[in-house]
């Protein structure tokens, strides 16, 4: 089986504003539907749990209810304290239902512009390995900035990728890398991939999308809106 889970429980506090970006509207349409709407009609995903807090869940169902795909809705999962204690917490609960041999997509709440190809691209890579990350190169000149003062190294442009999102893992196996973290460790990470990483699972890396972007900044809002009104 093929699950998703949905991060859509960040404050936006980069953006501000009276509610976090993921429920700002767009179009007369808040960002985090736009990504629901995209995961929930992929064919390869059969269940779809989203990290939600309470005050916004029932929102989200209203938009949810009547459409043909809805039931695939296995629930919500309150925040964690970080991005990774959110995760944990969604696959701690799917866990109740899903098989260790079963694959778990991770998705941002604010990547509006997702395809379904995208979602379809990185779970294939995913069931041929134990996971798979969408990975961009990097253009610019990267160095190493230790104190945040000044440049104490180069690194090689050629072997440094920017990571994307939706990432897919085999979840018994990744599950078991962040419990590995706990309870302080899991606090510091901040991609999804990084406990696979650390737990030396085998991840393979598949092109990732300028256009997959995530909404973090006010810059990043601003081109969701002009590419929704037509302007870019």
């Amino acid at each position: 089986m093929n699950a998703a889970l949905v991060l859509a429980g960040g404050s936006g506090s980069r953006i501000g504003g009276e509610r976090p970006k993921q429920y700002i509207k767009i179009n007369g349409k808040a960002i985090i539907l736009y990504t629901l709407e995209t995961v929930f009609a992929c064919e390869k995903i059969e269940r779809v749990r989203i990290v939600a807090a309470p005050e916004w869940q029932d929102r989200i169902l209203s938009h949810l209810k009547g459409r043909e795909w809805a039931d695939k809705l296995d629930g919500f999962t309150e925040p964690g304290e970080t991005r990774q204690m959110s995760v944990y917490n969604g696959l701690k609960k799917m866990k109740e239902y899903l098989k260790d041999d079963d694959y778990i997509l991770i998705q941002d709440g604010v990547r509006p512009l997702t395809t379904e190809k995208q979602i379809n691209d990185v779970i294939d890579a995913a069931h041929t390995a134990d996971g798979a990350v969408p990975m961009l190169p990097t253009k610019d000149t990267v160095y190493l900035c230790e104190d945040g003062e000044k440049i104490t190294g180069l690194l090689d442009r050629q072997t440094v990728f920017m990571g994307q999102a939706p990432e897919a893992f085999v979840l018994g196996k990744y599950f078991a890398a962040n419990e590995a973290l706990l309870p302080y460790d899991i606090l510091h990470v901040n991609g999804s991939a990084e406990p696979a990483v650390m737990a030396n699972m085998n991840i393979e890396i598949i092109p990732g999308d300028e256009k997959n972007f995530k909404i973090t900044t006010q810059v990043d809002l601003d081109k969701f809106t002009d590419i929704k009104k037509g302007i870019i």
